[in-house]
């Protein structure tokens, strides 16, 4: 079949997004569940028969009322087999993918944008449960159910430059007039009253359909495969050779985390891209068998035994590999610990404990399909399973650690959790052992300036993807050679990730990079890309966005905000300015989520995305926007007392006039305690 034809048939089906929610129920057989592709764990929610009704209710107000009959029993089954109502008879049965941009039947380049990126999202080479849309985390979603998901495609299609779509919690709310300087899109996931901010309130508002997990980048449309994390994982790691062994060569020092499912998968591929040997194990065989064929894997085993010798082998050869064990991970660690030899440097943890209860976590000692089991029949038992792994978890880190090796939390919530469960996680004053990797290696970082931004290729051709990495290569380098000393290493470390991107083979759905950028290099790198768009020399439009883990995007106590000492790091001011300042400079669509990587009610964070067309309007809203979009958290890092911030905030002065930040006047330590009396013994504790 040729291109044009192919191209042909996919803008047919692609032309039926603007039908909206399909309603004749006969040629929509009810489906089963294809047991082919993975699925969420059933959600275990303890709805009373009068809150099972109100969800009834509230998913058959998407459908006309001659289909309620048909569509409630089949609606309550789900709600009974699955604790959530999907809706998989509305599930499509096209291909999902990021298609080429100009396939797309929106009216405007921003609605088609969109588009290409939730198709992204659902994409079954890019998400965790696709069918059930998730996207990573467990439970990280775009949608609540395949409904949400037709409407907002029809209301995309029809959205003109003088409306804005509102999204709230994965409901299409509607078409609203605005200006054609207004966001396309604005939207929330999760926002609730912080009294009502609980696990337990989460998880019987999404049975209920009013509510949403969207993770980060999930419910904003800006996930692009596990590349993201590779990259944070990759700096992560030189950085942490350089902060605990004193040296960015990581030949011969082995790495060991767990997870290779969503996010997690990154973790063997960024560790060679480092040069560490990489150990993760990870219990879901499916999981390492995806990342195997990937490429991302070079060795798997199933027995401990055989996992040490190969880790005596390469340690001996030095050699950069990956090993990707197949089981439990505290059995790993205990395995390591019961060693006489000292085999690991470096620790960590990717679980996703964020969603401990419901497949984020399985406990040592039972197999996957007895965890589901008792995921949904005694969950209270499995819940005592994951706290009593989560013990011996924490012991054989401890063991390894009093030898040598460091751990970081990876901003998991392994440590929140790891305390919940009774773990020997805390030292005196109740603080964790461990740090968070924020908090220890990229918290300086953050202050800086410098996160993960990134950009997708809106045509899906390969080649534009070169070109835009070469672009960013270029800009890259030449500020390595001109920025100041504190600032060379980061544009070095990225120069060398970008120039490896395309042989290190990270694209995994749309045409997309990440590199770490403080806001001069974000500039230059879009300006040059919408420079690029408007000459011809790309294909289509370039789709600009971050990873809300970024230095500005969330508040968080356990991971971005780990580092701020002033005491405001459980304060969200950072974040929801950030949403409402992206909103206001330019960005095509904004989004401010409660929870992420760390969990429900555990942060708030926000992201945005912008459509580079190729226009001079989008060019004199990029130095407004990427330069608030960074430097609103280095102003409140440097508020904070962060050193980093402080030379940031006062460069970023320097090159803006402007810009006038408020900072810091610091009062002598004398000062503070000839008023305030504190112990020597109290004073030396708090200090260390």
């Amino acid at each position: 079949m040729s291109n044009t034809t192919d191209s042909t048939q996919i803008k047919k089906y692609l032309e039926t997004l603007k039908e909206g929610l399909p309603i004749n129920l006969t040629k929509l057989p009810k489906p089963e569940r294809d047991p082919k592709v993975p699925h969420a764990p059933k959600r275990t929610v303890p709805l009373s028969q009068q809150e099972k009704k109100l969800a009834l209710r509230n998913a058959l107000r998407y459908f006309p009322k001659e289909t309620h009959s048909v569509l409630a029993p089949e609606f309550a089954e789900e709600l009974e087999l699955y604790g959530h109502i999907y809706m998989y008879r509305f599930r499509p049965n096209y291909v999902m993918k990021a298609y080429p941009i100009d396939l797309y039947p929106a009216k405007t380049v921003q609605g088609r944008a969109i588009q290409l990126m939730i198709q992204n999202n659902l994409d079954p080479n890019v998400a965790q449960f696709p069918h059930e849309l998730v996207t990573y985390g467990g439970n990280g979603s775009v949608f609540q159910n395949w409904a949400q998901y037709h409407v907002t495609m029809k209301f995309l299609s029809e959205m003109t430059e003088e409306q804005t779509l509102t999204m709230c919690s994965g409901h299409p709310q509607g078409l609203f007039p605005s200006s054609n300087r207004s966001p396309r899109v604005i939207i929330t996931n999760g926002m609730v009253i912080p009294q009502y901010s609980s696990q337990e309130d989460y998880d019987k508002m999404n049975a209920l359909g009013v509510s949403m997990y969207g993770q980060m980048t999930a419910g904003s449309y800006c996930y692009i495969g596990p590349q993201g994390i590779v990259h944070g994982t990759t700096i992560t790691l030189l950085n942490a050779g350089r902060k605990y062994l004193g040296n960015s060569d990581l030949n011969g020092k082995v790495f060991v985390s767990s997870g290779l499912g969503g996010m997690s998968g990154a973790q063997t591929k960024a560790g060679s891209i480092a040069g560490v040997i990489s150990v993760v194990a990870e219990i879901d065989e499916k999981a390492v068998i995806k990342r195997h064929s990937q490429g991302w894997v070079t060795h798997v085993v199933k027995d401990l035994d055989e996992c040490i010798s190969k880790i005596k082998e390469f340690r001996s050869s030095k050699e950069t590999t990956s090993i990707a064990y197949v089981g439990n991970v505290v059995d790993l660690w205990e395995k390591l610990a019961a060693e006489e030899e000292l085999l690991v440097e470096l620790g960590s943890d990717q679980t996703s404990l964020h969603n401990p209860y419901n497949g984020g976590y399985y406990p040592v000692g039972i197999s996957v399909s007895e965890s589901n089991r008792l995921m949904s029949e005694d969950p209270s038992r499995f819940k005592k399973l994951v706290h009593e792994s989560l013990i011996r978890h924490v012991a054989a880190i401890n063991l390894l650690c009093d030898r040598g090796m460091r751990f970081w939390d990876y901003g998991n919530s392994f440590l929140y959790q790891a305390r919940i469960a009774g773990a020997d996680i805390t030292s005196e004053g109740d603080k964790f052992k461990y740090p968070s990797y924020v908090e220890d290696i990229m918290g300086d970082i953050f202050s800086l300036g410098f996160g993960p931004f990134r950009w997708v290729c809106s045509s899906g051709d390969p080649s534009d993807l070169k070109l835009t990495d070469s672009i960013a290569a270029s800009i890259c380098e030449s500020l390595a050679q001109s920025s100041p000393d504190i600032l060379k290493q980061q544009y070095s470390d990225n120069h060398l990730w970008i120039t490896q991107a395309e042989e290190n083979s990270l694209v995994v759905g749309s045409q997309a990079r990440i590199l770490y950028s403080d806001a001069n290099g974000r500039t230059e790198i879009s300006k040059a890309f919408n420079r690029a768009v408007r000459e011809g020399k790309l294909k289509g439009p370039v789709i600009i966005s971050r990873d809300h883990h970024d230095v500005s995007g969330t508040d968080s106590p356990y991971r971005e905000t780990s580092n701020i000492e002033d005491g405001s790091k459980f304060c969200a001011d950072m974040a929801v300015q950030n949403f409402i300042g992206c909103g206001i400079r330019g960005a095509t669509w904004v989004a401010l989520h409660n929870g992420g990587g760390t969990g429900w009610g555990l942060a708030i964070n926000g992201g945005f995305g912008m459509v580079l067309d190729g226009s001079d309007r989008v060019m004199s809203d990029l130095d407004l926007l990427l330069f608030w979009d960074v430097n609103n958290g280095v102003c409140r890092r440097a508020w904070a007392g962060n050193d980093n911030a402080q030379f940031a905030v006062q460069r970023a002065m320097n090159e803006n006039p402007l810009f006038v930040p408020n900072l810091p006047e610091w009062a002598d330590e004398d000062v503070i305690l000839s008023l305030i009396h504190i112990s020597e013994p109290t004073r030396q504790a708090e200090i260390s």
